[in-house]
């Protein structure tokens, strides 16, 4: 329990680097040359790996889906889960599909991503975003022995999701 209680508290650092970082001084493969964000929200949650057989025929773990909430202030304002899809308290949601990827801080931290919307939102925390960034990633890494077919692992992690029109 408190090794997820430390974990969790690393989102605030997470807060404050976001807020640090423009959009062009990301690293080269995500960065948004012009536009401007729209809403800035934390995720808590955890990426979830399922054990299948890979092309040779032996188990390995592979990702299977996001599932976190989404947070402003500390007050969940929605979801991220499978889609990748976001959807909102009001009801709205986008869902994207990856355009870039620049590593994590560490090895165990999961990629930063770019993602063009692929469905976009009219309204709502989202409306006219064409573009949500993954940042400041901690944790959701996972890697180890395989023990059975359809096992699943969830592994926790905590990012900053930007979007931006």
């Amino acid at each position: 329990m408190r090794k997820l209680a430390i974990f969790f508290a690393s989102i605030g650092s997470s807060i404050a680097a976001a807020h640090a970082l423009g959009l062009a001084d990301l690293p080269e493969a995500i960065a948004v040359k012009e536009g401007a964000a729209v809403a800035t929200l934390q995720a808590a949650g955890a990426q979830i790996y399922a054990c299948s057989r890979n092309a040779k025929g032996a188990l390995e773990w592979t990702f299977r889906e996001p599932v976190a909430a989404l947070l402003q202030d500390g007050k969940t304002v929605g979801r991220h889960f499978v889609g990748p899809t976001w959807e909102f308290a009001d009801g709205t949601h986008v869902v994207g599909k990856v355009s870039g990827k620049a590593p994590g801080g560490t090895a165990r931290d999961i990629p930063w991503l770019k993602l063009a919307i692929t469905e976009p939102a009219q309204s709502g925390p989202a409306a006219g975003a064409t573009t949500v960034l993954r940042i400041d990633t901690k944790g959701g890494g996972f890697e180890g022995v395989c023990p059975r077919e359809g096992d699943l692992h969830a592994e926790p992690y905590a990012a900053t999701y930007v979007f931006v029109k």
